[in-house]
């Protein structure tokens, strides 16, 4: 059986980069950085409630913790849309 010599790769010749002049979006000027994903910005500051008195006190699978969040958002008007 013949062996093939292995040859040197070759490297790519280098790119050329040119900057091109792009007009970025103005960034929005607010107290966290990031627009809320989804449009809804839902603050639980200054609450005084726990997650016993939310959820209760019996297990629940997390579809139906996003209901009583839901729920607690909207009869607390918690939501900034």
């Amino acid at each position: 059986m013949a062996v093939k010599k292995k040859t040197p790769k070759r490297k790519a010749p280098a790119k050329k980069t040119t900057q091109k002049s792009t007009s970025k979006k103005p960034k929005s000027k607010s107290s966290s950085g990031k627009k809320a994903f989804g449009g809804y910005a839902i603050s639980f500051a200054g609450r005084k409630e726990t997650v016993e008195d939310v959820f209760g006190k019996k297990p629940i699978a997390p579809s139906e913790m996003t209901k009583k969040i839901w729920a607690f958002v909207k009869s607390k008007s918690l939501s900034n849309r």
